[in-house]
């Protein structure tokens, strides 16, 4: 991880073990997918892998974004979260064809463990690094992840205009009435 991405985001109370804990689980997860390896026997060191808890899982190859999905709220028990959404991230990001068997050695995996949303009436009322930001209105959300606006330099509008756009909306939708701004944190490693 680059020292701007540990700028990025908080610390959430994860172990370090706990953290290697959940990297071992979604990359067992993509072997047993990809090669049809028998997955390890889980060993969950403490309560805190069992919270519910949303998570996005981000895959890059050669330093390039290769797949990245998650689920923004916590329905499963976070290891759980973390082994869907690393093979959901490997198959089934639509902007990326399916992660093939042979380029799962050359595929760095990175984890968000995110924090409940928080809805805020002042869009600005954030900081870039430390939130990431959830942006809806009707049936178009958006969402970017904290270490997304440090890694290409956004300023808050910035940001807010590009998660309106990944929502499908106008980029000053942000701006404008009936639209709902959300945001939260993430431990990311």
């Amino acid at each position: 991880m680059t020292d701007e991405k540990r700028r990025a985001g908080v610390d959430l109370g994860l172990s370090e073990g706990e953290k290697r804990e959940l990297k071992k689980i979604a990359y067992q997860a993509l072997r047993h997918k990809l090669l049809g390896a028998e997955p390890a026997a889980l060993h969950l060191p403490s309560e805190k892998l069992t919270e519910k808890r949303g998570a996005f899982v981000t895959l890059h190859k050669k330093g390039a974004l290769r797949g990245c999905i998650g689920y923004v709220e916590g329905h499963k028990p976070l290891w759980e979260t973390v082994r869907d959404a690393a093979v959901q991230a490997a198959l089934s990001d639509p902007r990326f064809p399916p992660l093939d068997a042979d380029e799962l050695e050359e595929v760095d995996l990175e984890i968000s463990a995110l924090t409940p949303l928080e809805r805020i009436t002042d869009p600005m009322d954030f900081e870039i690094g430390r939130h990431g930001l959830v942006v809806r209105k009707g049936f178009h959300s958006g969402l970017l992840l904290p270490q997304v606006a440090v890694e290409h330099g956004w300023d808050k509008e910035q940001f807010l205009s590009w998660t309106c756009k990944k929502a499908g909306l106008p980029e000053d939708a942000w701006r404008r009435g009936g639209v709902e701004i959300y945001r939260f944190s993430a431990d990311i490693f």
